[in-house]
């Protein structure tokens, strides 16, 4: 308290100090052109730091929301994808999740950032800031109303992390069969035609999505839908593992799973309170409701195991967290606690239809199940955005707010991220099996790619 103090005191006489100066300098101008001419970059610096200053608390909630994110894709979803394969595939999947990342967080630092934040196009950005140009220790990014800034550097380590989990998330679909060369190929060409343009129009200035006014907090269309679609779309090129519908493919681990999903809830609250910019009750309200959300899946998706099946599985509950998580994040700072529960409550129970009658009716094999959760709790939740954030709901919508109409537009976005995605998925896996195939031989799947692909063994007898 006493340093807040008195870097406040502190703070205050700079300022009245800067202010005496720049008076003493206009009073000296009135006699003198030149005394005049040299007073003025003063005095617009003096304008410049009113305007834009950057708050400590922000910055250190910002960095540790970054490593949230991380903390999201290595362990979190590392161990849950890991869990839910065959042992004989579960380096494979481990190496998949950490490469795509790591490949996405690089190409964003060369040319991702640019395109998805720099200029005001409708569909993507410009090169103006590839390989980080013009980006300095001193460059500020998301101003606030409040004149509050974000050194540009943290903003940049936080978005290339929701780029990275977002490819990551896809190998989950086509996992256990397809060729490690082949991920990386299609995740470039995804990358660079499907999630820079999907970024750019939800979240930046000019936007297309975003000048229509469609909501997205943290990522319901960029992320969850986005990569729900790439996978199915994957799922389907790759086809299904050998021996799919006719033996039991289980999961080797469940205890991994469950661990993954735990560690998943726990680095969401940086994905989605993070995703407010600043350590204000904005971030608290986006906190809460990922907490809340997140426990009404669980119970949903277990309540509708239970009735459905008769009981409920360490699975099930895990994957009911995710669907939670997945719900609330467009909504998670612009509904209130009980929105969120019901959005929560929903996702739930819809993603139990997701991953079982849906899937059956799509005749996938979707190996994690990553459509069935990401990309229909993507959707519940864009749509149920539009609902809960009237303000008579507990949202955060103004007294103008027509549900009608925001409804609408979170139905436009969620079709734009369907179509957009689709195709660009057709695409890169075209090119992908063109270039190298996409998928091992049957021996080589069959023995596994542990071994075959990567030369190591999970688990030495």
């Amino acid at each position: 308290m006493k340093m807040q103090l008195f870097s406040g005191w502190k703070t205050r006489m700079q300022a009245l100090g800067l202010a005496l100066l720049v008076g003493v300098a206009g009073l000296t101008g009135t006699l003198d052109v030149m005394a005049q001419d040299a007073t003025a970059p003063v005095a617009e610096a003096v304008g410049e730091a009113a305007q834009a200053t950057v708050d400590k608390g922000d910055v250190a909630w910002m960095l540790t929301s970054t490593l949230l994110v991380l903390l999201m894709v290595v362990p979190g979803l590392a161990l849950f994808y890991g869990g839910m394969v065959r042992s004989k595939n579960v380096l494979s999947v481990l190496i998949h999740v950490i490469s795509v990342f790591s490949l996405l967080v690089v190409l964003w630092i060369v040319y991702g950032y640019s395109l998805a934040f720099s200029g005001e196009g409708a569909w993507i950005g410009n090169l103006d800031k590839a390989f980080l140009s013009g980006v300095t220790i001193d460059t500020l990014a998301a101003t606030f109303t409040d004149g509050v800034s974000l050194p540009e550097y943290v903003f940049v380590a936080f978005q290339s992390t929701f780029a990275g989990i977002t490819g990551a998330l896809i190998v989950g679909a086509f996992a256990e069969r397809v060729k490690f060369s082949a991920v990386l190929l299609f995740s470039v060409i995804w990358f660079t035609l499907g999630y820079l343009p999907i970024a750019h129009m939800v979240w930046a200035t000019g936007g297309y999505l975003f000048e229509h006014g469609a909501l997205d907090f943290a990522g319901g269309t960029v992320v969850h839908i986005n990569a729900g679609i790439a996978g199915l779309v994957g799922a389907y090129f790759v086809g299904k593992r050998v021996g799919y519908g006719r033996e039991a493919l289980k999961p080797h681990n469940v205890t991994l799973t469950f661990v993954g999903a735990s560690l998943l809830w726990v680095g969401w609250f940086g994905f989605n309170a993070g995703s407010n910019l600043e350590a204000t009750a904005g971030a608290a309200l986006a906190f809460i409701n990922t907490l809340v959300a997140t426990a009404a899946a669980v119970l949903a998706w277990a309540l509708t195991e239970k009735l459905t099946k008769g009981k409920a599985s360490a699975l099930g509950v895990a994957s009911g967290a995710v669907a939670g998580l997945v719900g609330i994040t467009p909504a998670a700072g612009l509904v209130g606690p009980l929105g969120a529960i019901a959005i929560g409550f929903a996702a739930g129970v819809i993603c139990v239809w997701g991953v079982t009658g849906l899937k059956k009716l799509l005749k996938v094999d979707d190996t994690a199940d990553v459509f069935g959760v990401h990309a229909i709790g993507g959707i519940v939740g864009a749509i149920l955005t539009g609902v809960f954030y009237a303000p008579g709901l507990g949202g955060q919508g103004g007294e103008d707010f027509n549900m009608a109409s925001q409804v609408g537009i979170q139905a436009l976005g969620v079709l734009i991220t369907i179509v957009w995605i689709g195709v660009v998925s057709v695409i890169g896996f075209l090119v992908a099996k063109l270039v190298f195939g996409l998928r091992v031989s049957e021996e080589a799947e069959r023995e596994g790619l542990d071994i075959t692909t990567h030369g190591e063994s999970a688990y030495e007898s």
